[in-house]
């Protein structure tokens, strides 16, 4: 990724705020992981892309106001889609 400069200086990311603390592995990790939090996630009742976090794990359409739980930093967590593919799965072989 190309460093950036603003007129006043280096554009940083969410992790900017740590300043030199923590290293840069670590810094990154954060900007990232803050990054996929903040996106429009998609709801699973309207299918709009206006999903927010409302606290840890609690997600909130904003659009139809569906509030469900789901992971610390995503709605979805990896192991809950597989899950879900595992229970869909099964369903299908019951019916």
């Amino acid at each position: 990724m190309a460093k950036k400069y603003s007129r006043k200086g280096r554009v940083t990311r969410s992790a900017g705020r740590f300043g030199v603390r923590y290293g840069r592995k670590d810094r990154k990790l954060v900007a990232d992981l803050e990054e996929k939090m903040r996106m429009p996630h998609t709801c699973a009742k309207c299918a709009r892309p206006s999903v927010r976090r409302i606290g840890t794990g609690i997600w909130q359409c904003r659009k139809c106001g569906y509030t469900f739980a789901g992971g610390t930093f995503l709605p979805q967590t990896p192991v809950g889609l597989t899950v879900a593919r595992s229970v869909k799965k099964a369903t299908e072989i019951l019916e």
